[in-house]
């Protein structure tokens, strides 16, 4: 009898846990509760994500607009980002995010509970590294894609995974780009 493999992005085979794979948090699993389209990023595009930015963001200031699980957040906490807001409109997800936080004791973590595009209409800040997530199939990437520009730094960077393959909208250029099963993930630069 074949042994039951887990599933990409579940730690250990359990469902709604999901493991940071670098930085300080290595290891650290992380849990969140079901439903409502939540998929986090495989540990595979995390690895290769984490790969192209470097490894480490020391010094960075990240925005995960639709944090769900909090894997995109925390591993950018993890890898020394000096903060990283994190946006999530599920209550439930939400709270879970907190448990987490204090669990990992990181202080680096900025939560906000609100939309993502209601949030960002009233955001001045600007970030090094913008994580754009959103529930699988929702078609929430593009609305938001259209207004990220002016909220990122010089050299800013925006991460885009959904189910759709990605397009940059004007303004960017895709640095780089890949699928693993059903999602597209995109690095995209301000051209």
């Amino acid at each position: 009898m074949r042994a039951k493999q887990a599933a990409p992005g579940r730690a250990h085979g359990a469902d709604n846990r999901v493991r940071i794979i670098g930085g300080q948090y290595r290891r650290r699993l992380l849990d969140f509760p079901g439903g409502g389209g939540l998929r986090p990023t495989a540990d595979r595009v995390r690895e290769t994500l984490f790969n192209w930015l470097g490894q480490d963001l020391p010094g960075w200031r990240c925005l995960d607009l639709f944090a769900g699980s909090g894997a995109l957040g925390f591993e950018a906490a993890s890898r020394g980002a000096a903060r990283v807001v994190m946006i999530e409109r599920d209550r439930a997800a939400h709270e879970a995010l907190e448990r987490n936080r204090a669990m990992l004791g990181a202080s680096a973590v900025e939560l906000v509970f609100a939309d993502a595009l209601a949030w960002l209409a009233g955001n001045r800040e600007s970030f090094d590294l913008i994580f754009v997530d959103p529930p699988f199939d929702s078609g929430r990437a593009a609305p938001v894609l259209a207004d990220l520009a002016r909220h990122l730094g010089p050299d800013g960077l925006v991460y885009v995974e959904q189910e759709n393959p990605v397009e940059a909208p004007p303004g960017f250029i895709i640095h780089r780009s890949g699928r693993a099963g059903r999602s597209h993930f995109a690095l995209l630069v301000k051209e």
